[in-house]
């Protein structure tokens, strides 16, 4: 049977139930997820990062289905799930409401699928109670893709870039203190370092 390529596509369960080809890669993504807690993974664009984290998602929210006749199928306490806060940040609307607010409103609609209401009112403080208040479930999963995108958008506006830079180190300080919620965190993008 000849099956289709999943050319763009980075969506881990449309791969498995449009019956696209899948190099299974869950042998590598087993030891990953087990033998750490904090990874982050920086490579060029159209390298995979995007499907490895909803890969990701998916093994720890438990879509067994998704994962028959993989390596990993069988090698996986499919009883125990993980939540999961899945952040790409392709999808922030920072050019159109500034970056702050817009982390703002992931985080708050994050909380809203999670079930969770947040109380604080700064964008440090409602990071901080969503991972706490999630972590009541089961420890954290932490999946943040392209994590320099609103950086790198303003490399031609350095005083913009800085700008972008500040509010990120401030947005992610948070995971240096929430270590006993969080089971497992990876960061993906394509620069080395953006602060």
């Amino acid at each position: 049977m000849i099956q289709k390529y999943p050319i763009g596509l980075q969506s881990f369960r449309k791969i498995r139930e449009g019956g696209y080809l899948y190099v299974d890669k869950t042998e590598s993504i087993h030891p990953l997820v087990n033998s750490g807690q904090y990874y982050f993974l920086s490579r060029p664009r159209r390298f995979g990062k995007s499907l490895l984290v909803d890969t990701i998602e998916e093994l720890f929210s438990g879509s067994r289905e998704l994962f028959k006749g993989l390596w990993i199928e069988d090698r996986w306490n499919w009883q125990e799930k993980n939540p999961v806060l899945h952040f790409n940040f392709t999808e922030l609307d920072y050019e159109e409401l500034g970056l702050g607010e817009a982390l703002k409103v992931m985080i708050a609609q994050t909380a809203a699928k999670k079930g969770v209401t947040l109380t604080a009112a700064g964008l440090k403080s409602q990071f901080k109670e969503l991972i706490e208040k999630v972590s009541e479930k089961g420890q954290v999963v932490i999946l943040i893709d392209e994590y320099d995108k609103p950086i790198i958008d303003y490399l031609d506006n350095i005083a913009k870039a800085d700008e972008h830079r500040e509010i990120m180190g401030n947005f992610y300080s948070v995971l240096k203190g929430a270590d006993k919620y969080i089971r497992f965190l990876l960061i993906t993008g394509v620069s080395v370092s953006a602060k």
